[in-house]
Parts: C-alpha cells; structure tokens; sequence
C-alpha cells in the first residue's frame, strides 16, 4: 500500500502538524502523523500496477483507523433516519443574510477555529460584530454544551445568524456534530444556520441539517463576507454606472431643452402676432377683391331687375295688384283673428288640464305624498308598509319623517 503525501491533508510544519493551503487551517492531530507498525486501520484508494516490479499495489486516497468504522456504521444509521424524517430537505433550508453585521459563533473559544475565523472575517466585508457562545466541541459532554450554546444564542435575539466551527480531526473528533441532539438543535434554529466543520472531505450530520455548508471555519468567515476588494470594485461600478447615467439623463435633459427653445421661439407670442398680422393682410386683400366683385354683380342684377319689372308691370298693372292685395290683407287679418282665438281657448283648456295633473296641486288642499325610505317608492297601500319602516311625507309646505309603528288592514280585509 502507498499512501501520497497529496491525499495526506497538507503540508508538514516545522513545529508539528499539517497546513493546508487551500483552508488556511493547520490539523495537529492528522493520521498521516500518528500511522505507526502494528496500528489496525480501514483504507479506501484504487488498485494500480507498480510497473517495475510488476506487482499490484493499492494507492490510499481515505485512511482511518478501525474503531472509526463502528461510528461510521452510527453515521450512516443516523443520517437514514433524519433524512425520513426530512431534516435535509433542501426546501426548508434558508437563505443566509447578506452582508450580516451581528454574528453568533458557537465554537471553542480558545481553539483554532475561531481564531481563523475571526482572522478571515477582520479582513471581508463591511465590519460585523462577532458575539462567542463558548461550548467543548469533542467529547461525551460536547453535544449537550452545543445544543445548549444555541439556545442562548437564540434567546438572546441578536443575532442574524448562527455560526457552528470546529477544527479538523479523525470521525470520533468531529462526533459531537453526527448526533441526532445537535442535528435536532440546528433543525429547530428559528435564526439560518451556517456550518464549518473540520476540513473540506468531513462532512457532518450537523452540515447536513445547516441552512449551508462551509468546508472549514475559514471557509465560513469566507462564505458570510465578501472581500473588500469585490466591496470596492462593485462600488466603483456603481459609481461609473451613476456617472454614465446622470450623463446620459443631462443629454436626455439638454436635447430636450433644446427642442423646447426651439419650439418656444416658433410658438412665441412676437412671432405668432406677426404670423397672424400677415395672415390678416392677406383676407383684408382678398375679401377686399371679393367684396369688389360682389358688389358689381349685384350691381348688374339689380339694373337688369329694374328693367324687367318695369317692361313687365305697368301702372294699371300695379294698381290691380295693389288692390289684390288689400283684399287678402283683409281676408289674412280675418283668419289670423280666428286662428289666435281658437289657439287661446286650447291653451286655457290645456292650462286647466295641466293644473289637474300637478301632484302638487293636492297638496295646497290637504293632501300628501309618502314615500317608503326602504324602497324609495310612493307609499300606495298600507299592505306595502311594515312597522319600523321610515317614511318621508311631503305636505305642500315641506316634508316630515315618520317611522311606522303598526299598519292596519285595507279597506275590505280582516282585521
């Protein structure tokens, strides 16, 4: 069996321990150090050909230790069961806030998670407030203090998000987050939950159950914050985007100034008197021309009009005419007399009948309209009537309201 220093977990450090370059976390507890002659462990890898001996080798790429095979079977056990019951779903998982200023960490308060992740998130995003819920991470006692760090963290309602980080270690290091006490916590979290648990190949029940996955504690600081940089270069385009806008809408606003002048003038009151000053010059002209031509062609009429009135009636014809005349005169006056003192009596007949069909004519002796305010028609039969229904009565000098306190029977029904 070979075992690469690549699939080993980092970079081997003077002092002891690995770092690994792409978490920017430093593992004092990796296998690849503890591996000793005689230590019972479980390997996963690939079966590959040594060509110069000619002999089959197996290329470890997952190498732990024995007893880690019972808590994987626990793993596997665990994780079946809550996935029934649908704590994975991805539908119930939320969105973490962008940009949080108020973050709770539940972690180890001396270990080198937090420190990480404090170091990450000094150097991203706008500058937040970091509160620590100190609890052990590893051990019997580990889940209880976690489950119990959220719950403060939640009842203290500060915090936007909820933050679980640890250092990498071996299965049983990492066993406090593969319990159903943890995963049940961060199922119940009423604030998003972010987890950042060992290394990027450790994957936990408790990352999971999380609203979102982190590969590491730096990793998370990474995922909640943005770097700087990315703030200023998109405030830089925000800026020019500003910049290119307020541009284009001054054109926009001197283009339209423009056409606006330019229209101004055209529609300016000098310009449209001088308009209409040509305009009226011009009908003067031409009614003047018409007028001129009128005037000679009635002119012309009226001369050829007199000469035939003359050639035609003479002065025997006139006066028989004029005679004609007075006689219809006196026969026109005679029947204009008659025609107006028939049209006088139809319209005294007609005044008569008009003054019967006023319904306010009843009213000056006595009478009244009601009206039932339910339907808004007149009130006819007491039938149509209840009692408390509003009434409005006109009298012939004003109206009164009244409400009905009992009807009583039609003429011809039974009491």
């Amino acid at each position: 069996m070979v075992w690469f220093k690549g699939a080993q977990g980092g970079k081997v450090l003077a002092g002891g321990g690995r770092y690994n370059p792409l978490t920017g976390e430093v593992d004092e507890n990796s296998l690849a150090d503890r591996l000793a002659d005689g230590m019972e462990v479980m390997v996963a890898g690939r079966l590959s050909v040594y060509a110069p001996r000619g002999v089959y080798q197996l290329v470890a790429e997952v190498v732990q230790e024995v007893g880690e095979g019972r808590l994987w079977l626990e793993f596997e056990a665990l994780k079946k069961e809550l996935a029934a019951k649908g704590y994975f779903d991805p539908a119930r998982k939320r969105p973490l806030p962008p940009h949080p200023s108020r973050v709770a960490v539940v972690t180890a308060p001396s270990g080198a998670a937090i420190r990480d992740f404090i170091r990450i998130g000094r150097e991203r995003g706008r500058g937040a407030a970091v509160r620590i819920y100190p609890t052990l991470v590893q051990g019997e006692a580990a889940p209880t203090g976690i489950v119990r760090a959220m719950l403060r963290a939640v009842a203290d309602d500060w915090a936007e998000v909820l933050v679980l980080i640890r250092g990498g270690g071996s299965l049983e290091d990492l066993w406090a987050f593969n319990t159903a006490e943890v995963a049940g916590a961060i199922f119940a979290s009423p604030l998003p939950v972010l987890t950042g648990v060992g290394h990027e190949v450790d994957v936990t029940i408790a990352d999971m159950v999380a609203d979102l996955r982190a590969a590491t504690p730096s990793h998370a600081a990474q995922v909640l914050w943005p770097e700087r940089a990315q703030l200023v270069q998109r405030l830089d385009d925000l800026e020019m985007g500003l910049r290119r806008s307020a541009a284009r809408l001054v054109s926009a606003g001197d283009r339209e100034l423009l056409g606006l002048a330019r229209a101004l003038s055209w529609l300016s009151p000098e310009r449209r008197l001088t308009r209409l000053e040509e305009a009226f010059a011009d009908g003067k002209r031409r009614l003047a021309r018409a007028g001129e031509g009128w005037l000679a062609g009635l002119a012309r009429r009226l001369e050829t009009s007199h000469e035939q009135l003359v050639r035609r009636f003479g002065p025997a014809s006139l006066a028989a005419r004029g005679e004609a005349l007075e006689r219809r005169e006196t026969s026109l006056k005679s029947s204009l007399k008659y025609f107006l003192a028939g049209r006088e009596r139809q319209m005294e007949l007609a005044a008569a009948r008009l003054a019967g069909l006023d319904p306010i004519g009843p009213l000056a002796r006595g009478y009244s309209l009601t009206t039932l305010v339910r339907t808004g028609k007149f009130l006819r039969r007491s039938a149509d009537a209840r009692a408390g229904d509003k009434l409005d009565i006109m009298v012939y000098a004003g109206r009164i309201a009244a409400t009905v306190t009992e009807t009583a029977p039609e003429s011809g029904e039974d009491a």
